[in-house]
């Protein structure tokens, strides 16, 4: 059911974009990728509720992980960054 209500928003917004081109509004490339990003968050959405409980709790641990993985190595790239150079002396 929420895949197909995807869908058809999916559809509903390409039809939006082709009538408002027709029309003669200008598109701008921020309003499409705009577009584009909410589609997809809305498949991502139907995809994670036609999962398993238990296959969704993996998915949901390896995204904040990994999301907990980026920030520490920004973390360390950012305290390397700062350090002062000694092979510059």
């Amino acid at each position: 059911m929420a895949i197909s209500v995807a869908i058809i928003g999916a559809l509903a917004f390409i039809g939006w974009l082709i009538f408002r081109s027709v029309k003669g509004k200008s598109l701008t490339a921020h309003f499409v990728s705009y577009g584009v990003a909410v589609i997809a968050g809305i498949f991502t959405y139907a995809y994670f509720l036609s999962l398993d409980f238990p296959e969704l709790l993996k998915i949901v641990v390896s995204i904040v992980l990994g999301i907990l993985l980026i920030v520490v190595a920004a973390l360390l790239q950012r305290r390397i960054a700062a350090r002062p150079d000694k092979s510059s002396e």
